[in-house]
């Protein structure tokens, strides 16, 4: 397999890959506060709406590996949130370390500004989620805060680690629209 990571427009045709990341990071992880795997007809549902919504979804293969998916959606439904998204981001376990968490969030950073987004933020599940917590910090995202013990998974209270990046102008400039 090649070293090279390449990132590109997720479809309905990577779900399978997708759902079987998403489904160890819930029963192995704290990453997602989720207790229960959604499933493949979910996990289309929500890449649809995103999709439908015009966000950005993306995949990072590693040769014929889907390697992890990420993707940006709306941060609040209320409409003076518009210009601002919430990012996420799920690595294969054995893909870790290999560049392809890095490879996502500079795409989506990018899909996101051309987008006209002005504000990314990231909700980090567990404060002790050390390597997405440096992932963030190494693109530009800043520690605003954390919500202490607002999930219970796995027989412990855990943490959202609240992080933030400008994208294009920031708040410098007015939006258009």
């Amino acid at each position: 397999m090649t070293d090279a990571v390449v990132v590109r427009p997720a479809t309905l045709a990577d779900i399978p890959a997708i759902a079987a990341i998403y489904d160890e990071a819930v029963l192995l992880g704290t990453a997602s506060f989720e207790l229960d795997p959604p499933g493949e007809a979910e996990m289309r549902l929500r890449m649809r709406t995103l999709l439908d919504g015009g966000f950005p979804y993306l995949v990072a293969m590693k040769g014929n590996v889907l390697a992890g998916y990420a993707y940006a959606g709306p941060y609040r439904l209320r409409p003076a949130y518009r210009f601002a998204v919430e990012d996420s981001i799920y690595v294969a376990p054995d893909m870790y370390r290999g560049g392809v968490g890095t490879a996502l969030l500079a795409a989506l950073i990018a899909a996101s500004e051309q987008r006209g987004y002005r504000q990314m933020l990231a909700v980090i599940g567990d404060s002790a989620n050390a390597g997405s917590i440096a992932l963030h910090a190494r693109a530009g995202f800043y520690p605003v805060g954390a919500f202490r013990d607002v999930g219970y998974k796995f027989g412990r209270w855990l943490d959202s680690v609240m992080m933030q990046r400008e994208l294009g102008e920031g708040a410098n400039t007015a939006p258009n629209g």
